[in-house]
């Protein structure tokens, strides 16, 4: 499929996305979690149009769903966990998992951090974890459990957080010590994501074309993360918001606003 041009917000597109992939906070909630009205609308009105809105985010079901009731929605497809899980609502029921070893990669982690908080997915549920993290960061039922059995068995997503340290040190740790059999995204605070090798947002979303009959040159996939990397590169149209890091900015197609001003409205409007 060739797309028309449609660099600048002035330009006429006559492509049309058939799906919008949406990453969750910095894209369509800012960074207290909070969803504009004009966000809200712009989305919803995208769904109305026909269009498949499914939320593509590093978060787990319970985030997920709270986005989701943010816009109001009551049914549809979504990606969870950077796409170690894709799941269809409501009710909830998950239809694609990714697990994988993640205790190689723990125990080479402590070894540098000690102190570092650790979290597994309980896919579905919540997180368990072998410390608390940060209020606010994790949703939905958490419990605690030694870094052994955190580990024991083969899970679906690894957090690791380390309040004292900084997102360059995290980033430069995990690029020394290669966390050989894994995939990796630090965020913008001491937040380093593991997922099975080969899982991303996009290969998530490929399960979502799959279960729609779409091609990914009809999808239109808007973030602002490192996470976002992949799917910015896969989507027939990747947007990066207007606050992202430039290594972000570089690999889609376009640019739209910060999510303080409203860049997912500025680029869904487009096609309304």
């Amino acid at each position: 499929m060739t797309l028309t041009s449609h660099t600048t917000d002035e330009a006429p597109t006559t492509w049309r996305p058939r799906i919008i992939a949406l990453d969750v906070d910095g894209t369509i909630v800012d960074y207290d979690n909070a969803m504009t009205d004009a966000v809200r609308e712009t989305v919803r009105a995208a769904a109305d149009a026909g269009i498949h809105c499914v939320i593509s985010t590093g978060r787990a079901v319970p985030g997920v769903m709270d986005a989701v009731e943010k816009l109001g929605f009551t049914e549809g497809l979504a990606v969870a966990s950077n796409g170690s899980v894709v799941f269809s609502y409501d009710p909830i029921e998950i239809l694609h998992t990714v697990t994988f070893d993640a205790a190689p990669a723990v125990r080479a982690l402590l070894e540098v951090v000690p102190d570092a908080a650790v979290a597994v997915e309980n896919v579905g549920v919540g997180y368990r974890m072998n410390k608390p993290f940060p209020d606010g960061e994790l949703s939905g039922d958490v419990a605690h459990e030694s870094i052994e059995d955190l580990i024991a068995k083969p899970v679906s997503r690894v957090i690791v957080r380390s309040p004292d340290s900084s997102a360059e040190e995290f980033a430069e740790l995990a690029h020394s010590l290669g966390l050989e059999g894994t995939n990796y995204y630090v965020g913008y605070t001491a937040w380093l994501d593991l997922a099975p090798e080969g899982v991303s947002k996009a290969a998530g979303l490929e399960h979502v074309c799959a279960e729609l009959g779409v091609d990914r040159a009809d999808v239109l996939a808007i973030g602002d993360g490192s996470n976002d990397v992949e799917m910015l590169e896969w989507a027939g149209r990747g947007v990066a918001m207007g606050h992202a890091p430039l290594h972000v900015q570089a690999v889609a197609d376009d640019v739209t606003e910060t999510v303080e001003n409203d860049g997912v409205v500025r680029e869904i409007e487009k096609y309304l």
